[in-house]
């Protein structure tokens, strides 16, 4: 199991989970951030650091978020790795709770 960033990050990119993860399993992307689920031990101390609550445990995770699970495996394996706290884009209160972002997405 491994927790799952998902389609409210996208645009917002908050960074407070970055800094409580015990085993640095964040990548970061343009404008949006993912975990690593073969790094991620499930521990959920990420989970309530999510300003936009972006973030859900893999076998929790609502149905039209689960393309996110495929997502964060696949861009985890070649955007950087991010260990410290960053400010959020500069914008990510006024997307911070519109949905439906993943044509957003910048690769």
């Amino acid at each position: 199991m491994a927790f799952v960033v998902t389609d409210n990050c996208i645009r917002c990119k908050y960074t407070d989970c970055v800094a409580v993860c015990p085993v640095d399993a964040f990548f970061e992307g343009p404008n949006f951030l993912v975990i690593d689920p073969v790094i991620c031990i499930d521990c959920g101390l990420c989970l309530p650091e999510c300003p936009a609550d972006a973030i859900f445990q893999d076998i929790e995770l609502p149905p039209e978020q689960t393309p996110y699970i495929t997502l964060n495996a696949e861009l985890s394996q070649v955007w950087p790795n991010i260990t410290q706290l960053k400010a959020p884009l500069a914008d990510a209160d006024e997307w911070n709770g519109v949905a439906d972002k993943l044509h957003l997405l910048e690769r």
